[in-house]
């Protein structure tokens, strides 16, 4: 049975089922056999589902990119010392053997650094489509995008370098609790840091084993360096995002229905 204002109170055991009129768990853990509870004044079929587990998921595996951006920024360094001193005319079998092992180093972080972003891509883009959908739940109007632009926006180009910033924005302001609006700069330093990591790394140009092209590669492990810290920091952010979020929803789907006066 749908509660009156517009929304459902989810489950406080399994997190997953809305609430049974009356009570804080859902007909499943209640003993009963479970339906899904739609919302009065959305679109039919429309229910909250709980964005916990996958925002928990998503979490992890964004301290993983961290953990494998960390080790980049090791093999940044290591790249840097090795290039610097090909650079500075340091011949001899050692200098080449050091700058062979951090060339190495480097295949093996950048190795590292694409297994887990595409692992968090895949879970990251799952729990942004949970929270959308719940965030139409909450407010049905106040979204400027489509619910397919949660994914979608991410892949178009140049338009991704903006659209997924709307659409958090959006969603950050139709789970905030209900008769106010949470501040957007935690959501506007995790996108201008993350814009910041995607500039400095496409400066990298590459160069070659002389001379000249030792100092180019110093100069771009160095951009390199840059841009890994620079993720580093957004991933960190992003965490936030992510749990500040999740929270956000859960909470105000705990509370209830919006008060008559909204």
């Amino acid at each position: 049975m749908p509660y009156p204002g517009g929304t459902v109170l989810i489950c406080a055991r399994c997190h997953h089922f809305a609430a049974a009129p009356g009570a804080a768990l859902c007909q499943r853990c209640l003993g009963a056999t479970p339906e899904p509870v739609p919302v009065l004044g959305s679109a039919p079929g429309r229910w909250l589902r709980s964005p916990v587990g996958l925002g928990w998921a998503a979490a992890v595996l964004l301290g993983a990119v961290v953990a494998a951006d960390l080790f980049a920024v090791c093999a940044d360094l290591f790249q840097y010392d090795a290039t610097g001193a090909l650079a500075d005319g340091e011949t001899g079998a050692a200098a080449f053997r050091r700058a062979d092992r951090a060339d190495a180093l480097s295949g093996l972080a950048a190795g590292a650094q694409a297994l887990s972003l595409v692992s968090c891509a895949v879970v990251y883009l799952c729990w942004f489509q949970r929270v959308r959908a719940n965030a139409q739940v909450f407010n049905p109007f106040g979204h400027r995008k489509s619910p397919g632009w949660a994914i979608g926006g991410w892949f178009v180009p140049v338009a991704n370098l903006w659209l997924p910033r709307r659409v958090t924005l959006d969603i950050w302001d139709a789970s905030s609790p209900w008769g106010t609006t949470r501040s957007h700069a935690l959501v506007n330093a995790w996108w201008t840091l993350w814009l910041a990591s995607l500039s400095a790394g496409r400066v990298v140009t590459g160069g070659s084993g002389d001379t000249e092209g030792a100092a180019q590669a110093r100069d771009d492990a160095l951009g390199m360096l840059v841009s890994d810290a620079l993720d580093i920091a957004a991933a960190v952010l992003a965490i936030l995002v992510v749990v500040r979020l999740t929270r956000m929803q859960h909470e105000k789907a705990l509370a209830g229905a919006a008060p008559a006066a909204l």
